[in-house]
């Protein structure tokens, strides 16, 4: 059992439970299926989701290496340098984030949060942030000073998938289908790491093109010797026209999930992620008395425009 650096623990407190909700819905029960979502959007307002626990056990070994930097990647929207710029600050830690594209003339809330939080913003040309990309280890990235650690884009490390499978001890009913979106895959393969036999792991790309992500898990696994039980699979087809776009049968069925079931999902990665999960019941995918857990992977702060 790993312990935690006194300062990381200190943040931990602040966090909340995360709990598993039941989703009461006639096109469930017409059909003999249950849906519940792990709710870990309500872990803290900030470092929320699959965020917390990727950097979790990452920041515990930045700390008790000496490190006093955190050096990361993202886009102009992203969750995973929001929420590395948040916890930063909270830990006393320098953080250097590189950003896909030129400096915008006007910056979107996620960027003002970034140089609220003291991130040193570097924003680099996109074919500079693909090269970025190579470099998949901590220490790998040959531009890192002394005492500054390299965290790949979304935080695509073995310590992120611990961090992850700890989510599975937190779903204490027995189910069948395990569903979460995907961007790096990085969340995708610390479940399929952890999920048991017999369950099917399903992930849903976030951005068009999504081919290679399916690879990219494999080779996680593999990499780290990783026997994947569970059965898994990634569907391409319900990205919205690509990362970050949006259709109006998206978001009205945003806008519609969530009058109904007070919940809010942000167009990105959750909206999409239920509206595959509702697609694929009407589709009647899931046998009947099947068990599905949606996890909500957070990033409400993306939809702020």
């Amino acid at each position: 059992m790993t312990v935690l650096h006194p300062r990381l623990q200190a943040l931990e407190r602040q966090l909340h439970p995360s709990p598993l909700t039941r989703v009461v819905d006639t096109a469930l029960s017409s059909r003999g299926l249950a849906l519940w979502i792990k709710r870990d959007d309500m872990l803290h307002p900030i470092i929320s989701g699959n965020k917390w626990r990727k950097l979790k056990y990452i920041l515990n070994d930045a700390l008790y290496s000496g490190a006093d930097t955190i050096v990361s990647m993202g886009g102009a929207y992203s969750n995973h340098l929001h929420a590395l710029a948040f916890v930063g600050r909270e830990l006393g830690l320098k953080t250097v984030g590189y950003i896909r594209g030129e400096r915008p003339a006007q910056l979107n809330p996620t960027l003002s949060d970034l140089i609220d939080w003291n991130m040193e913003s570097r924003f680099v040309s996109r074919s500079d942030f693909r090269q970025l990309r190579e470099y998949t280890q901590h220490e790998s990235f040959p531009e890192l000073r002394q005492g500054q650690y390299w965290l790949p884009e979304g935080g695509a490390t073995e310590l992120a998938l611990r961090g992850v499978a700890e989510l599975l001890d937190e779903i204490e009913l027995e189910f069948d289908t395990l569903a979460v979106a995907c961007g790096t895959g990085t969340t995708l393969t610390g479940l399929v790491a952890a999920a048991p036999p017999a369950s099917q792991v399903l992930g849903v790309a976030a951005l068009k093109g999504g081919d290679f992500l399916a690879d990219d898990v494999k080779q996680m696994l593999d990499t780290r010797g990783i026997t994947a039980y569970a059965d898994w699979r990634i569907l391409l087809d319900y990205h919205g026209g690509g990362f970050g776009k949006t259709s109006s049968a998206l978001l009205g069925f945003i806008r519609d999930f969530q009058n109904r079931h007070d919940v809010e999902l942000e167009p990105i990665y959750t909206g999409k992620l239920m509206f595959a999960i509702y697609e694929l019941i009407q589709q009647d995918y899931f046998p009947a008395g099947q068990r599905i857990v949606a996890i909500h992977t957070g990033g409400l702060q993306g939809k702020r425009k």
